[in-house]
């Protein structure tokens, strides 16, 4: 079967390709934002990749070239000239959630890893656990883990480990997209406002979340944060499932912290430690990561001796806190930050482990919420950590990123242009310092760029 896939780039569709690819069907797609490290990937593959989203990719001017099914992602909607031909032409569509849960899910133990933050490191981190515990999982996490090198896999056996967004589906299916992925053993690591271009309020995102919990079956199991009270009210709606609790100060699963940068830290089941956890992740979040992690692990029947062992291998995917470089003994990091909560759980982890050393960070707006401005009253707090921080306010941004700076006591500034942002780091940036760039988007290149602007200066 010939399969076009419309948002191909994006992470979550760049792994149904990669899968559809596995299962032997001819895979091309197209997008309007082609970059790394999907286009990468995609690229190794052999998959073919077109700019933009054009009714001749679809076979309009050749009917030899029309796909047997359009894959459809949800960053499109009507008006887009690929979806009004799609329509018109009467062709084949799906979305990518409700074709891998049909194509792929309905026959396999699914692993879904739900929640508002943590979710792509969470399911690597799963993913990796059952691979070196001789489970030969496959696999969908919205990124490149780095224990894989590819972001989609199908695996050897039954288990399959999925990353559960709450985004909607696509332009004709409103719901989350995790109500297609058949979950057997679901985390719900936790729930906060977001993605305010489709939910009014919390409510809104916790009906979604109830409708994850209504699809687990009896013999499944919830993995929920026991310290995120919104997940607490969701469970109130009903539950037809066992439920395992985690938390580092609560649930059935705790940590207690050994280093207190989240380093090192002893494994608690009901009490009874099971074993001490060493590795390369830093912060509390990381932490809780990693009991929803391990406790959907066990639940899977995995020797959880040996799963704790694993997270000293484990490394995560790109762009959680990856450091790109390093120049003038500055360390540069690229990261996926994008809510209040994320940012300062980051920044937090990364000061819990440098010390006093300076924090700069390089911000970009990127995702729909921060766009619209949804979270701006919490940008400020959330940067408590960083020493400086660039923000990046483009022409287009429709509310005035000085009210985050000027809430920053002096360490903040606003850049017009990413070359103005970069430029402005740069001017800051000394020895010993450790910069931050923060976006769920491209940021042109941003990190990588500074890292070399930074190497032009030494020479």
């Amino acid at each position: 079967m010939k399969l076009h896939i419309l948002g191909i780039a994006g992470t979550f569709m760049g792994g149904v390709a990669a899968l559809a690819r596995e299962l032997g069907h001819e895979v091309e797609g197209s997008d309007a934002n082609i970059y790394p490290p999907m286009s990468d990937q995609l690229a190794a593959l052999g998959i073919a990749l077109r700019q933009g989203y054009r009714a001749e990719h679809l076979g309009s001017d050749d009917s030899a070239r029309k796909p047997d099914l359009v894959v459809v992602g949800n960053a499109l909607s009507r008006g887009n000239p690929a979806i009004e031909y799609l329509l018109n032409a009467r062709l084949p569509y799906a979305s990518g959630p409700q074709w891998i849960g049909d194509a792929l899910l309905r026959e396999r133990r699914v692993f879904a890893v739900a929640g508002t933050h943590g979710k792509t490191t969470t399911t690597a981190m799963l993913a990796w656990i059952l691979e070196a515990c001789g489970r030969k999982p496959g696999f969908l996490v919205g990124g490149v883990p780095e224990n894989f090198d590819v972001s989609a896999r199908l695996g050897a056996n039954e288990d399959f480990v999925i990353e559960a967004d709450e985004y909607d589906t696509a332009f004709f299916d409103k719901r989350s997209k995790f109500v297609h992925y058949h979950a057997q053993i679901a985390i719900l690591n936790n729930l906060e406002f977001d993605h305010a271009d489709i939910f009014p309020d919390v409510a809104a995102i916790q009906r979604q979340f109830h409708h994850l919990v209504r699809i687990v079956p009896g013999n499944g199991r919830l993995i929920v944060n026991a310290e995120d009270k919104h997940l607490a009210e969701v469970l109130t709606m009903g539950t037809w499932s066992p439920i395992t609790t985690f938390g580092i100060d609560a649930g059935d699963w705790r940590a207690r912290l050994i280093a207190t940068d989240g380093s090192e830290f002893a494994v608690l089941r009901e009490g009874k430690e099971l074993g001490v956890a060493r590795w390369s992740l830093i912060g509390r979040h990381n932490v809780s990561n990693a009991l929803g992690a391990l406790a959907a692990a066990e639940a899977g029947g995995v020797d959880i001796e040996k799963a704790i062992a694993s997270l000293a291998d484990f490394r995560s995917a790109k762009r959680r806190m990856e450091l790109v470089g390093e120049a003038r003994s500055i360390k540069v990091y690229d990261d996926f930050a994008h809510h209040p909560t994320a940012i300062a759980t980051t920044l937090a982890g990364l000061r819990a482990k440098i010390g006093k050393a300076r924090i700069l960070v390089g911000m970009e707006p990127r995702s729909n919420s921060m766009r619209l401005g949804a979270h701006a009253a919490e940008l400020a707090p959330s940067l408590a950590d960083a020493d400086a921080v660039v923000f990046l306010q483009r022409a287009e941004l429709p509310w005035d990123a000085h009210k985050v700076t000027s809430a920053l006591d002096g360490r903040g500034r606003t850049a017009p242009t990413v070359d103005a942002l970069i430029a402005a780091l740069r001017e800051q940036a000394q020895p010993g310092d450790h910069v931050v760039f923060m976006s769920n988007g491209g940021f042109e290149n941003a990190p990588r760029r500074f890292v070399a602007a930074l190497s032009s200066m030494s020479t």
